[in-house]
């Protein structure tokens, strides 16, 4: 996501005259391939600043026509836009101060389009996680993903990849896709996308809307130890998933294998 001036959007509230367009944060540059809807994008441009801080709790926003001036767009996409966040709880709206971000963030709830990661800090503090893709692969479907993903011809995609936190591998996983639901899905490592949810929406109008889960613990296999840069057979978490889009279709089957000996397991998903 592009870095949002918070500071000059927090003085164009504040009324000191400065030009809007240059004061108002700056949205991405849309192609016109994506296929989510623009107010969409919008409230997951903002919503982003705001779960990582670009955005402070207690900011007061430019008002929509500022903002929609600066970003370039209808009054009508951000007013839409920012009713979702307040009703939402991400902002509110205050008499004679204008809409203001609260600080209430769940982290991980799928309807912000956020980075949806599970491991929190010890002290409950949110991570940032970055993604090593290991592989990315065309297959023919298993029976039993065919059934899984309701398909009835065609093949997968899968993908593995490592998530690492401060520089050290904490969680591997693997995902398989439904092929004829992507079509030119990229082939190489280094063409994925590092959010696959949000390239998910905005590449294909997919919007993962659910994910069921099914947690249990194990002893490190000689892969997660490799991965993992584990000492030996340690205990590992592991998460089998299965994640829905908006029409309630199985879109991503999931394994993921994490060590959590600095880390806890955290589900905030609504």
């Amino acid at each position: 996501m592009p870095p949002v001036n918070a500071k000059n959007a927090t003085a164009s509230a504040a009324g000191t005259g400065s030009d809007a367009r240059a004061a108002a944060p700056t949205l991405p540059n849309f192609g016109a391939g994506e296929a989510a809807p623009l107010y969409e994008r919008v409230k997951r441009h903002m919503s982003e600043a705001i779960l990582v801080g670009e955005w402070q709790p207690g900011m007061v926003l430019p008002s929509e026509t500022s903002l929609a001036q600066g970003f370039g767009i209808a009054v009508g996409t951000v007013r839409r836009a920012m009713s979702d966040l307040v009703a939402e709880g991400l902002l509110t709206r205050r008499r004679k101060t204008g809409t203001v971000v609260t600080g209430r963030t769940p982290h991980h709830s799928l309807r912000f389009f956020f980075q949806y990661f599970r491991l929190h800090r010890a002290d409950g503090s949110l991570v940032h996680s970055t993604s090593r893709f290991l592989s990315v692969e065309a297959l023919p479907a298993t029976p039993a993903q065919a059934e899984a993903l309701q398909i009835r011809a065609g093949g997968v995609i899968r993908i593995r990849r490592v998530r690492h936190v401060d520089g050290r591998p904490v969680m591997h996983d693997r995902m398989i896709m439904a092929q004829e639901r992507l079509p030119d899905w990229p082939c190489g490592t280094t063409d994925l996308p590092p959010l696959l949810y949000l390239h998910l929406l905005e590449r294909y109008g997919i919007r993962i809307s659910a994910v069921r889960e099914q947690i249990t613990a194990d002893l490190a296999d000689d892969e997660d130890i490799a991965l993992l840069e584990l000492g030996g057979r340690e205990a590992v978490l592991t998460i089998d998933e299965v994640a829905y889009d908006q029409a309630g279709v199985p879109t991503i089957l999931g394994w993921h294998r994490a060590t959590t000996a600095a880390h806890a397991y955290v589900n905030e998903v609504r």
